[in-house]
């Protein structure tokens, strides 16, 4: 099979394609910059993707030129559209055996890999490893952090969130023809779907320059004060928070 480099520019998009793949965009990403880009982009002899968009969708986002792309010449025009649908239908057939899937993932948490990266959510993560998240533990983290760098390089700012969601309900709103005020309400309204990787973002603090740590502070990224996470609010939320979920656990339990 012969894979050559192409501008990500040059590449087309299949006008028709009728599988939805915006919401695997962020993981498609997350793995081809943790393990580079080891499937080529399949297109027509017109430069039309047949067979992924996925890719060449994260391959923007990630801000890459140039991507490998296998030219597909041997097939007809009636196979071009059957292989589109066939190559997303396939990978739906399989399924995952949840005696050994646990066991390999449990191996990676061993190592402190960064298990977001297999494309799970963290609850899928939590539910498949027995895991809880009690709040002692919150309430905790809370009182007191230490932020000192665990990796020799800071995270890609990339890395930090997850704006799928986001960009999905942007682009609903932006379709709707509602009042430019109303728009602008719901645009704000939409960015509370920013999934935060705090994890992440607690090393890129330990990383920055104290300008941008004064930033990530005054926005709530990171708490490194008892006093200033008081005056905010932010503690006391949490703790109420904390009360109210402990007592409706009492309340379950009896």
């Amino acid at each position: 099979m012969k894979v050559e480099l192409r501008k990500v520019s040059d590449i087309k998009p299949y006008e028709h394609n009728p599988r939805d793949n915006d919401g695997a965009v962020e993981a498609v990403a997350r793995s081809i910059r943790e393990y580079g880009f080891r499937q080529p982009i399949v297109v027509d002899a017109e430069g039309v993707i047949v067979v992924g968009h996925t890719r060449w969708k994260a391959a923007q986002k990630l801000g890459l030129e140039t991507v490998p792309v296998h030219v597909a010449t041997d097939l007809t025009p009636e196979q071009v559209k059957a292989y589109r649908i066939a190559d997303n239908k396939t990978a739906d057939l399989s399924d995952w055996d949840y005696k050994l899937l646990p066991i390999e993932i449990s191996e990676l948490q061993n190592t402190n890999y960064d298990l977001m990266l297999l494309g799970f959510d963290e609850n899928e993560l939590a539910e498949l490893l027995g895991e809880e998240l009690p709040s002692e533990k919150y309430t905790s983290l809370i009182r007191g952090l230490i932020y000192e760098p665990r990796m020799a390089m800071p995270p890609e700012v990339l890395q930090l969130y997850d704006d799928t969601k986001l960009q999905e309900l942007l682009a609903r709103i932006d379709l709707a023809q509602l009042p430019d005020e109303l728009v602008y309400f719901l645009r704000l309204a939409a960015h509370r779907f920013v999934r935060f990787r705090f994890d992440l973002i607690a090393e890129y603090y330990a990383h920055a320059t104290p300008e941008i740590r004064q930033l990530m502070r005054e926005l709530v990224l990171v708490i490194v004060d008892h006093d200033d996470a008081i005056a905010t609010g932010v503690l006391r939320l949490t703790e109420t928070l904390v009360q109210l979920i402990n007592e409706v656990a009492e309340q379950e339990s009896d």
